[in-house]
């Protein structure tokens, strides 16, 4: 199990961390439509980012998803997923209000099959743990990280590196 801090308090996710090289299996995740859709399936053959967020209405969560949208919009043969708990309609909002309408932003509040996973569930919130993950296009684990303290914004260039570098 890891664990972060989330506005400086102690929080132990559950689950089990992904690994450097772990086969990723496929999950059900609820899109805007409010469709359960399996990413993976659907985006079989491209490179993924998965940029997990607590909220989408929340400042650090809006900032790290513009950002991975404008810098994995030169990533050739990629595709950018945000997941988080928000319901489906606060998502399409959200997209719509930036402008990135055709960004692919899924729910895991049903279910939460990316959360179990992937090990980013904040359990006393029920909310996503800020984190990140690079999968090539076999669905194995190629990046990762779960930000130390949730309320701060992941490593860009790192993940953006590992991305380039498949």
């Amino acid at each position: 199990m890891t664990t972060i801090t989330f506005g400086g308090n102690e929080v132990t996710l559950d689950g089990k961390a992904v690994d450097k090289g772990q086969q990723i299996e496929s999950f059900k995740v609820v899109n805007n439509e409010l469709k359960d859709v399996e990413p993976l399936k659907e985006f079989k053959g491209t490179k993924k980012l998965i940029s997990a967020v607590p909220s989408l209405d929340t400042g650090v969560c809006q900032v790290q998803t513009k950002t991975f949208y404008n810098k994995v919009a030169d990533v050739e043969n990629t595709q950018l997923i945000t997941i988080s708990n928000d319901l489906p309609f606060a998502q399409k909002r959200f997209c719509a209000d930036e402008g990135i309408d055709n960004a692919v932003t899924l729910s895991d509040h049903k279910d939460l099959e990316f959360a179990k996973q992937f090990g980013t569930l904040m359990p006393n919130l029920r909310l996503q743990a800020r984190s990140v993950f690079v999968l090539d296009e076999d669905d194995k684990v190629v990046y990762f990280e779960y930000v130390p303290e949730g309320t701060n914004e992941p490593d860009y260039e790192k993940a953006i590196e590992a991305l380039k570098s498949i």
